[in-house]
């Protein structure tokens, strides 16, 4: 029976949900690891809203805060099945030994199912991501053929494990960087650039294609174009399909979104802000690519200067000299370090500096990302939602957004969006925090 409130209706969200993922490196099996976990009793789903955080209802003086989980229809753990592509043919377990995140205790525990899950075959391009190489791709025939080949492995997945929905979401490598050109720009363009293999169509576009004809709602973790080129947006409105992106908002990105809202709200002024990682995993040497690094660094670059509005308090942020840079590191595997160096000024123009060092492990930080986004996306589908999910911002980057409109990047107005998304789902009236009704 579906749940109806104010024109919202939900379809309840009944048998299994599929979840594929492009890209079964340290982020994947470290998230997949972590489910059957949480599942077992083993540990919490520390990080995750829809597991962990409650959301308000009504006034303050109602007492009514239920956890998200229990207030939307959301598929549960036990309801979720794995699948999908990597250039390397290793099994989920040893896969996540060689990602080298989770302890060897932990993984024994929830070894089963993890060996039990093998990447089907890649679409790969080493033009796109030039410092990996693997054997376990498809070879041969035109992008279209691929993106064919693609669409038959969903429909296996779906049919061997008998699911009634599918959401997709990149887990893979950040591509080189490229903006959209001719053939991104209507899906006429863009169909006839797959038959004839055109060079600008990449391999996660190839995915978000396929997933979006198969109706499987898609979400890109990574800083490359893929869903935000207008052919593939005009793809998931025609067909009624949620799509969300980009980049997962995880270790610096994300302490910039915490410290700059509150410089701002201030009015303290920035002179400059150096930023710097070390990091030894996959991503890290990937990243070791100008091409690729030059994706990421568009990400990390955007939210400063969304946040801060230098066109708005040109006296504060006009000429913020800020740097981004990224540095590989083979011995840090995955336990990343974040560090930056914050040059503000007060009262008069005096200086003071912020320093910040955060010690973080990058796929800890993306794993109870990956859930919500997939539990999300499939409540958004259920709602009837298509096209971007802005109000998924909270966990990317760079948020996609219609065009003409600026991303928001504050964390905090951010997570105020999700919630009112939610609240309006289910009737409930919006939170402003104005909050005068108690003083009449």
């Amino acid at each position: 029976m579906s749940q109806s409130k104010d024109n919202v209706t939900l379809a309840p969200a009944d048998g299994k949900l599929g979840v594929l993922i492009p890209g079964m490196g340290a982020v994947t099996t470290t998230f997949i690891a972590g489910v059957e976990a949480v599942k077992r009793g083993i540990a919490l789903p520390i990080g995750s809203l829809t597991q962990m955080a409650t959301i308000r209802l009504g006034k303050r003086t109602e007492g009514r805060s239920p956890k998200i989980r229990d207030f939307v229809p959301l598929a549960s753990l036990d309801q979720l099945v794995f699948g999908g592509w990597d250039i390397f043919e290793e099994n989920m377990l040893e896969a996540a030994r060689h990602a080298g995140v989770l302890d060897a205790s932990l993984l024994e525990q929830v070894k089963e199912p993890l060996a039990a899950l093998r990447p089907m075959k890649a679409v790969f391009d080493q033009d796109y991501v030039r410092r990996l190489h693997g054997p376990h791709v498809k070879e041969g025939g035109s992008k279209m053929d691929k993106a064919e080949a693609l669409m038959e492995d969903i429909r296996a997945f779906q049919s061997a494990n008998g699911v009634s929905r599918t959401v997709m979401i990149w887990c893979g490598s950040t591509e080189v960087y490229h903006t959209a050109s001719a053939v991104h720009q209507t899906l006429k363009d863009f169909e006839a650039g797959l038959a004839k293999s055109d060079p600008d169509i990449s391999p996660s576009q190839i995915y978000a294609y396929a997933a979006l004809k198969m109706g499987v709602p898609y979400a890109n973790g990574a800083p490359h174009l893929t869903v935000d080129a207008p052919a593939l947006i005009e793809l998931a409105r025609d067909r009624n399909i949620p799509i969300a992106g980009k980049d997962f908002k995880t270790g610096q990105t994300f302490m910039k979104t915490l410290v700059a809202p509150g410089l701002k709200s201030r009015m303290l002024g920035v002179h400059g802000w150096f930023s710097t990682n070390i990091l030894g995993n996959r991503d890290g040497e990937v990243l070791d690519d100008p091409g690729s690094f030059k994706s990421k660094e568009e990400t990390k670059l955007s939210a400063l200067e969304q946040i801060l509005q230098p066109d708005l308090y040109p006296e504060l942020y006009k000429d913020v000299y800020h740097k981004v840079r990224i540095n590989y590191y083979p011995p840090r595997g995955d336990a990343k370090e974040g560090w930056d160096n914050i040059d503000i000024f007060g009262w008069l123009g005096y200086p003071m500096q912020i320093k910040i060092d955060f010690l973080c492990r990058d796929s800890i930080l993306a794993a109870p990302l990956v859930l919500d986004l997939v539990l999300f996306l499939d409540l958004a589908q259920r709602a009837g939602m298509r096209g971007v999910q802005e109000w998924l911002s909270f966990y990317f980057k760079a948020p996609m957004t219609a065009p003409g409109l600026y991303p928001e990047h504050d964390i905090f107005i951010q997570l105020m969006k999700l919630k009112n998304t939610l609240r309006w789902m289910r009737g409930e009236d919006l939170i402003t925090h104005l909050g005068l009704e108690y003083y009449d």
